[in-house]
Order: structure tokens, then sequence, then C-alpha cells
């Protein structure tokens, strides 16, 4: 199986999952948040998410004007957060919670477009 096509399928559905989980479960965001003020659990945290950032880079590292740019810029993205939740811990979980705060209804719909986007190239259910 392709990486594109297996990283498409493993984010989709990640995406998916993790939008029905806030959407019928809304405390669980705000459960976060309060744990991130938790010092085991922000390592803990920005430690998997630098892992999971680093190996989507360094098996999915195409910057190609496409779909594949997607799974390219979540792992930049994942790795990014990491490093800055494990780096300046403070300003960063707050910086995530002004956005939540500000977006969450924007960045909810565009988790489940995304996930939904990425099934359908990965299963091909709609042709692209």
């Amino acid at each position: 199986m392709d990486v594109s096509i297996f990283l498409a399928k493993f984010w989709g559905w990640y995406l998916l999952i993790f939008f029905l989980i806030l959407s019928f479960n809304t405390t669980r965001i705000k459960q976060i948040f309060e744990n991130l003020k938790d010092q085991k659990f922000l390592i803990t945290t920005s430690f998997v998410a630098i892992i999971i950032g680093l190996l989507n880079i360094l098996f999915h590292n195409i910057w190609e004007p496409n779909w594949k740019f997607i799974i390219t810029a979540i792992g930049w993205i994942s790795l990014g957060i990491g490093l800055a939740l494990f780096i300046f811990p403070e300003g960063t979980t707050k910086w995530l919670e002004f956005i939540n705060i500000k977006l969450v209804q924007i960045l909810y719909v565009l988790l489940f477009l995304i996930g939904i986007f990425l099934l359908n190239i990965s299963y091909q259910l709609v042709p692209y």
C-alpha cells in the first residue's frame, strides 16, 4: 500500500473520530485543556505530538499542490505544536486555548471536512 494512501486513511479516520468524540462529548476539550496544566500530561502530550509529527514527516514529506500536501501539513503542524508545547508550555497552552475558544466551530467543521476528504481520497468513494 502506498504511504500516502495509508496516511490518508489514518488521518481521515483519526480526524473523523476526533470530530465525533468532540461533537457528542463537548466536555472532553475542556478536560484536555485542564490536563495541559499538569506537567506530566503536558510532557507526554508534547512527546507524542513530536513523535507522530516526525514519523509523518519522515515517511511523507511531499510538497505537491494536491491532496498529499494536507498529509504533510498535518505532520508539520503536529511537530510544531509538540515542540512548542515542550519548549514554551505556558504560552502555547494559552495560545491553543485562545484559538479553541475563538474558532471552535470552524475547527470542528474543518476537522470533519478534511477527514471526509482524506477518506474519500483513500477509498475513492466519490471520483476526484
